[in-house]
């Protein structure tokens, strides 16, 4: 049995129906509510879906669990309540870290890249635990991010019981199918794809950075697809634990990749700058870019998938369609 906290979310539907095309038994821990997120699961129902709420009483009966991936989080990166946030995003990890100690059970877990905070050039994106003490977040979902991380870093340090394999994914831009529900973090690529819809120009950001010009902020953008396989790998190499970078290693602009979804839509490369709304100028990461060499000195050597073709097959074969889901 394999537990995936988040399941009926982004990352972790598309990790669940890699599980379920393995034929191996799955528990969800999440909320469907009255939206469109059991739609991330039609096509792969698994064994059973419970609530975050009910997770401690289902623990209890002591099932037979070979591994948790907790991909479950608040994950805006403009939320506000810091108690509800720890709660979600740091002490319901740190339970779940525990009893998989305790019950020898391999953890899997989402950190992200939202922890290097305000870093804007590539040698400060290193992973690995030793190096996070001096990152800063941005924002209240990248500090508790982060302070997991360091809680673990403590925990390991202390000498306390830790899962038998355990591994931290700092998520970079993950972009692809089953993210339609997450209204404002959904992916620029979904965003630049609806405004061309619309009949619109794709709309970007202008630069809050002085020097920086317009639609030259770059991000690691990563397809979902690379993100599983980083997780499949982990789950089949038990020996390898460790804080690891998740993206493809190559920083891309936004004007590259706005350009990429006219391509992918065949559509004219019409841009418009718009200006930074309040909320997010201060808190907006103009460069991220993942050191990948940890993960690949692990062993990891599968390539990453080009942001332009990332992009075309998220179009062509997702978001074109009546039925855009994984």
């Amino acid at each position: 049995m394999i537990i995936v906290t988040g399941g009926a979310g982004f990352i972790g539907s598309c990790l669940h129906a890699a599980l379920r095309q393995r034929g191996l038994r799955t528990v969800i821990v999440d909320r469907l509510h009255e939206g469109v997120k059991w739609r991330n699961l039609a096509s792969h129902a698994p064994d059973q879906i419970i609530t975050p709420e009910a997770l401690p009483g289902f623990l209890e009966k002591s099932p037979k669990v070979e591994a948790v991936f907790h991909m479950g989080a608040i994950s805006a990166t403009t939320a506000r309540d810091g108690d509800l946030v720890w709660s979600t995003n740091v002490a319901l990890s740190q339970f779940l870290w525990r009893w998989c100690a305790q019950n020898d059970v391999r953890m899997i877990y989402a950190s992200s890249a939202a922890t290097y905070g305000a870093a804007d050039k590539p040698e400060m994106f290193r992973d690995g635990l030793e190096a996070i003490d001096p990152l800063k977040p941005l924002n209240l979902y990248g500090w508790s991010k982060q302070a997991f991380d360091l809680w673990v870093k403590r925990e390991l340090a202390a000498g306390h019981p830790a899962p038998k394999q355990w591994a931290g994914l700092k998520f970079f831009n993950v972009y692809g199918p089953n993210e339609y529900h997450k209204g404002s973090m959904i992916s620029v690529v979904k965003v630049k794809y609806d405004d061309l819809q619309r009949g619109s120009a794709a709309k970007l950001f202008k630069s809050d950075i002085p020097g920086l010009p317009d639609g030259q902020q770059k991000r690691d953008f990563i397809w979902v697809g690379d993100v599983v396989n980083v997780m499949l790998w982990l789950f089949d190499h038990p020996d390898v634990s460790g804080l690891f970078n998740c993206g493809t290693g190559v920083a891309r602009s936004y004007l590259d990749l706005a350009y990429a979804v006219c391509d992918a839509a065949h559509q004219a490369r019409d841009v418009e700058f718009v200006e930074m709304p309040e909320k997010l100028r201060g808190q907006y990461q103009s460069y991220t870019c993942a050191d990948m060499s940890r993960l690949r000195a692990a062993g990891y050597d599968l390539p990453f998938t080009t942001l332009e073709d990332g992009i075309r097959q998220y179009v062509r074969d997702y978001l074109s369609r009546s039925e855009p889901n994984l």
